[in-house]
């Protein structure tokens, strides 16, 4: 037994208190459990996880769970920055419509139209980040970077989600969203490009036959778009080699074209979206509910109410200056690049499958047919296009 002071050792000494505070025996474990607690709740309350008076530094705010019900199946789909989203992107004029078409076509996925305001939304975060002074006037505000991509990617998110009818896998078909992408998958993780390339001498020749703005673009100098088409080309190719292939999938359009069975069964592949032979007759589909959306004012909508068809791949051919050919190479390096023969006029795109070949046959006897559509559905074959209050034409 130990010998503790008692209250009739008036006499205690500073030994008989030393002996008390280190005498020998089993350990109090009281005083410990008391302060383990306390250490316990202490960082409870650090974390939020128990009541406390507001505190800045600690304050969480928890985003609801976002949903759409479908019109008419009644189902719930849930949308969220982790989900797989789809974005079709590439320079204007290269197929981005075509690919989104045959991607709506699918009853599992939805593209939509163009929605222009989410690369302009990009864009605009850019500028600010740009400029030293909104940059520290943001930061003053308590606007921080965390703060700035939280309120992009929610209202990216609620465009892509709200703007069409709904689908298990969402798509956007904004093409110059691309120019962005690293960035686009700091905000969507799981996000996956499809990088829609085409010869840069049809897509210019596309460009100013039909009047497209695009904003640095003369269209009346087929020299100088060619050279505006391989600096937004370069920069677009950039970006997709810099995501890696598991998160950008170059796709030519003249492959697509000839090829559709092959390129669409990789393209879904690579998507992990299952194969459906709807996507190979999106013009059964236009306008249908579930089916192919079309915008009046969107500058390809009258060429994707026709079945997959050869009839836009040569047209640059004997349509550009003598100049400008003699010196292809030199004014548009990226031809090379992307595996198109800059002195080929006209190239050799490749041959045909035989349900392609049928279609090109069926789409030319019937030119008047599809001539009195695109008037029933009113859609325009050239247009103006402002990216923002101070241009006149799309940015690229």
């Amino acid at each position: 037994m130990l010998d503790y002071p008692t209250k009739t050792s008036s006499s205690s000494n500073s030994s008989s208190s030393m002996s008390f505070l280190f005498s020998r025996g089993p350990p109090r474990r009281g005083p410990i459990l008391c302060i383990v607690a306390l250490l316990f709740l202490l960082v409870l309350y650090q974390l939020g996880i128990i009541c406390s008076a507001p505190k800045e530094p600690t304050a969480v705010m928890v985003a609801k769970e976002k949903y759409v019900v479908g019109p008419n199946d009644q189902k719930v789909y849930p949308y969220d920055r982790n989900m797989p989203l789809i974005f079709i992107g590439g320079v204007p004029r290269s197929g981005t419509t075509l690919m989104r078409a045959m991607m709506d076509a699918h009853p599992e996925v939805r593209c939509g139209q163009e929605t222009r305001i989410i690369p302009r939304i990009l864009q605009m975060r850019s500028h600010w980040l740009k400029s030293e002074r909104e940059s520290v006037r943001l930061e003053e505000a308590g606007v921080s970077k965390e703060v700035m991509d939280s309120a992009i990617a929610a209202f990216c998110l609620e465009v892509i989600a709200r703007h069409g009818e709904p689908a298990p896998r969402l798509c956007n078909k904004d093409p110059l969203t691309l120019k962005m992408g690293s960035y686009v998958l700091d905000l969507f993780p799981n996000a996956k490009f499809i990088f829609m390339i085409r010869d840069g001498r049809a897509t210019v020749h596309s460009i100013i036959s039909r009047k497209v703005t695009i904003t640095g673009f003369d269209l009346t100098s087929y020299r100088q778009c060619m050279i505006k088409w391989n600096q937004a080309i370069t920069m677009m190719y950039k970006q997709c080699k810099d995501v890696g292939p598991e998160r950008c999938l170059m796709v030519p359009y003249e492959q697509l074209v000839l090829h559709p069975r092959e390129w669409m069964q990789k393209i879904l592949l690579y998507l992990d979206v299952p194969w459906n032979e709807s996507v190979l007759h999106h013009e059964e589909f236009i306008n249908k509910p579930g089916g192919v959306p079309l915008s009046k004012v969107e500058r390809s909508s009258d060429q994707v109410i026709k079945p997959v068809n050869l009839e836009a791949l040569t047209k640059w051919v004997g349509n550009i200056p003598e100049d400008v050919v003699r010196d292809m190479a030199e004014i548009a390096p990226m031809l090379s690049v992307l595996n198109y023969d800059p002195y080929a006029n006209p190239p050799n795109y490749g041959a045909p499958d035989k349900v392609v070949s049928d279609n090109t046959r069926k789409v030319l006897t019937n030119g008047q047919v599809w001539e009195e559509m695109a008037r029933e559905l009113e859609l325009e074959k050239t247009s103006t296009h402002s990216s923002d209050s101070n241009s006149n034409g799309t940015d690229a």
